[in-house]
């Protein structure tokens, strides 16, 4: 068998496992619809007022921002382990890379990005 097979064979059941395990409990459970089960239920506490409270997400901007960062780590390990071998062309890079994500940073840190509201 060839590697590549190997590899469309693993493609076919990462496909097939997830897809199964969704369709069979739709057929295999009961459907007993009733009041009490579409009833929201919360911490062991029946919902006073309204079911749905609306409020504001702040977090994406974090988000956003934490992903940019995560994604300089994973460029700046790499880099560091094999800083010696690379020569200062790389130094100078990173650098550069370094330096636009600052800029990026202060510019969110100057439009409010950062500030909690």
């Amino acid at each position: 068998m060839s590697y590549f097979a190997k590899i469309f064979i693993l493609l076919i059941a990462a496909t097939i496992f997830p897809i199964m395990a969704m369709i069979v409990p739709l057929i295999i459970q009961p459907r007993q619809p009733n009041k009490e089960k579409n009833s929201q239920y919360e911490c062991g506490v029946d919902t006073v007022g309204r079911n749905i409270i609306r409020y504001r997400i702040s977090y994406f901007l974090y988000a956003i921002i934490f992903v940019v960062f995560d994604v300089e780590t994973i460029f700046l390990f790499p880099w560091a382990v094999k800083f010696n071998d690379l020569g200062l062309f790389a130094l100078v890079e990173m650098f550069i890379f370094a330096g636009i994500l600052a800029i990026g940073l202060a510019y969110a840190w100057k439009k409010g990005a950062l500030t909690w509201k």
